[in-house]
């Protein structure tokens, strides 16, 4: 059985979508509406801006969105997923992807995600720290000691490597406690806040809103949400869990796990550099097969 799976943030490059927006006028007519429904040449950004210009919110998100969302497109019938999965911000363009959303709509819900994790990082300073070479639950229970500030577990990416995300104070007390605890390495991040941590409630509360207008179809096949790593194909149950997921950790290794577990034999990333997700599926499962559209 064959997953489709979707990276999130960071997956941008440098001149990312240029070559299929050259090559073929159906990536060109999607970029060129993109354009339209933000209201900026984000493809201007997208093919010659730097990685700085990329690192921006506003444009990070909706140009990883496209970038994969061209991708599944340009695939015409090649592209049969029998599950799907996205990694944060991935996982609405596993929805746009597995027919649940339009692409316009899973693209203004990106954008509005976007700008509203944006004004929620500038109330407080806030990050995030890559946990590497130690156990799951030695970092969940040092965060949780950690009562005066705000830190918890936010990105289970593979067996070894968690990333946590809180307040400025409550990274750096982690980090040292970790590294302590025998953490082969703790990296603060560069990135704008605290995201999939209670310091993004304010976005969630603004996303909430515009998600709760948005029309949700039952999936072409089962999509494993970051909230619970578990496939749903309920409108309702992957509405509220959209909803769910800025606040709540991303559960990527449980994910593959699950997929694992349900018959999956087969992953391919779609989207950014196609190299992120299929690392980390490979540190979950060694003899997974993976592949990038």
């Amino acid at each position: 059985m064959k997953a489709y799976i979707f990276p999130g943030q960071a997956a941008q490059f440098e001149g990312m979508g240029k070559d299929m927006y050259d090559s073929s006028e159906v990536a060109k007519n999607l970029l060129e509406r993109a354009n339209e429904l933000l209201g900026f040449r984000i493809t201007d950004v997208m093919f010659n801006g730097t990685m700085e210009d990329l690192k921006q919110t506003k444009v990070t998100q909706p140009a990883v969105f496209l970038h994969s969302i061209v991708k599944a497109t340009l695939a015409g019938d090649a592209f049969r997923p029998e599950a799907v999965a996205g990694h944060s911000l991935g996982e609405f363009s596993a929805l746009v992807a597995a027919k649940a959303m339009s692409f316009e709509d899973g693209l203004m819900l990106v954008y509005k995600r976007a700008l509203a994790m944006q004004k929620a990082c500038e109330l407080q300073p806030s990050t995030m720290a890559a946990i590497l070479g130690l156990e799951d639950e030695v970092i969940e229970q040092i965060c949780a000691d950690i009562t005066d500030e705000i830190v918890v577990p936010a990105n289970y990416n593979c067996p070894g490597q968690l990333v946590i995300s809180g307040t400025v104070r409550g990274i750096e007390l982690a980090v040292a406690r970790l590294t302590e605890a025998g953490a082969k390495r703790a990296i603060v991040l560069e990135v704008g806040g605290a995201f999939h941590s209670p310091l993004m409630q304010p976005a969630q509360d603004e996303l909430a809103a515009a998600i709760d207008q948005t029309p949700i179809n039952a999936p072409l096949c089962p999509i494993y949400q970051n909230v619970n790593a578990a496939p749903e194909r309920d409108p309702a149950v992957i509405k509220q869990n959209l909803i769910m997921q800025l606040t709540a950790p991303v559960r990527w290794t449980q994910t593959v796990q699950n997929m694992l577990r349900d018959g999956i034999s087969e992953f391919i990333e779609v989207g950014g550099t196609g190299k992120v997700l299929q690392s980390f599926v490979k540190k979950v499962e060694r003899s997974a097969v993976t592949n990038a559209l």
